[in-house]
């Protein structure tokens, strides 16, 4: 099944993989992200990658600048190609909006990886979730052409959905659950990113044997501890405290509380940036008007990204905690790479709150306005606290979540998989 070339004498295994998920790159938080940078390693080491994709809409929810929502061919380089399928992209995205966005993209790029699974011969179909609805797809493809199926896990969007509150209904639950849990068996290997995941998929009725832990990572020499720019850039004076969060602004961060923690705070030297775009920015801007100490800045470019983690003093990390071990927070891991000093909202044992604790960081309980301003003023008045926890938190990033340890032990699984 797999290719092998002789070079520079040493057998060299080439890899065809079929990658299919909603997200990539350019998106600059989640998911996307993620899948960018699997599929750039991967080609570098010399697997053939073929991506089949929506075009960039995450997190703002409309088409990317200088993208068209049609069917698309893209050659990024000699072993990496790009497929983009149409979706239809809710303005403002509810429970009923998010199932006929994703069946739109299910649809749309089902014939796409049936073609390459027909005409390619792919020697393994990686599915990355939340796409459940693509499984079919997915799976279809993987038998049809011989290629073995691997579905990774990033987060589960059918329980936040229902444990949100976005889908309400007992009986669709039991139905759409079930479906989930017969979707997922039909795939060879299993992975997600955190071991309460995992646990959620034993409790699924997934074979231990099929699943694997292949965590999110940071890529720890693009970010790194260093004096930002932007605090001149921005105008803000030496002795402010910078309190920022930076990511995806949509309902499972609970950046309500953030807003009211710039209400109630006190101290007249912190400020709050809240950097990034999503469903929920227009009703969080309207919140913090006539707040002077709360700012919101656009989702910043990715060779901004290092520049503006250094900017603050104190990053959040807020999540609501009805998805606590739903969901593994991507920005964690550049938090942590910039050596940041980092107050999680979360429950005790959770993933959330083990990882951060285990950096050197603090953890306080989910929307609780008063225990989070505390946490910041004590924080924002004791510089050599936030020192210490910048160097254990750097320290944990470069034991914990190297790029290239974390992708070679999944080459050595995918490897395993498509002997």
């Amino acid at each position: 099944m797999l290719r092998l070339n002789r070079f520079y004498c040493e057998l060299e295994i080439i890899v065809r993989i079929l990658i299919y998920g909603l997200n990539y790159t350019p998106e600059l938080t989640g998911i996307g992200k993620y899948t960018g940078e699997l599929a750039t390693w991967l080609s570098e080491r010399g697997d053939d990658i073929r991506i089949v994709s929506a075009p960039p809409y995450y997190p703002a929810w409309q088409i990317g600048q200088g993208f068209s929502n049609w069917w698309k061919y893209h050659q990024e380089s000699d072993r990496l190609s790009v497929y983009r399928c149409p979706l239809w992209v809710p303005h403002k995205p509810s429970g009923l909006k998010r199932i006929l966005h994703l069946l739109s993209f299910a649809i749309t790029s089902f014939p796409v990886v049936l073609w390459q699974g027909l005409t390619w011969k792919p020697d393994l179909v990686l599915l990355i979730a939340p796409a459940i609805a693509c499984s079919l797809g997915a799976t279809i493809t993987a038998n049809l052409s011989g290629a073995k199926s691997w579905i990774h896990i990033q987060d589960f969007e059918v329980d936040a959905a229902f444990e949100m509150g976005i889908l309400a209904n007992n009986s669709l639950k039991k139905i759409i659950l079930n479906g989930e849990k017969w979707i997922i068996q039909q795939f060879e290997l299993v992975s997600t990113i955190a071991a309460p995941m995992q646990k959620r998929l034993l409790d699924k009725g997934i074979n231990h044997d099929r699943l694997i832990l292949f965590p999110n990572w940071v890529d720890t020499e693009s970010i790194f501890p260093t004096d930002s720019s932007m605090r001149n850039e921005l105008g803000i004076a030496s002795e402010q405290i910078v309190v920022l969060y930076s990511g995806n602004m949509g309902k499972k961060q609970g950046l309500e509380t953030v807003v009211e923690a710039a209400k109630n705070i006190r101290n007249p030297k912190v400020l709050f940036i809240l950097c990034g775009d999503g469903s929920s920015r227009l009703e969080l801007e309207l919140m913090a008007q006539g707040l002077e100490n709360i700012r919101f800045l656009p989702l910043q470019p990715l060779e901004n990204l290092n520049n503006l983690l250094n900017l603050a003093d104190i990053h959040l990390l807020p999540q609501r905690a009805d998805v606590a071990d739903l969901v593994m927070p991507s920005k964690l891991g550049g938090i942590l790479a910039c050596g940041g000093a980092v107050i999680a909202t979360a429950h005790a044992q959770t993933e959330v709150a083990n990882v951060v604790n285990d950096a050197g960081g603090i953890v306080c309980v989910p929307q609780d306005v008063e225990q989070l301003v505390e946490k910041i003023e004590l924080l924002a008045q004791n510089f050599s606290d936030r020192q210490t926890m910048k160097i254990a938190a750097r320290n944990y990033a470069l034991k914990n979540l190297s790029k290239h340890q974390i992708l070679k032990n999944m080459h050595e699984q995918l490897l395993n998989l498509c002997k």
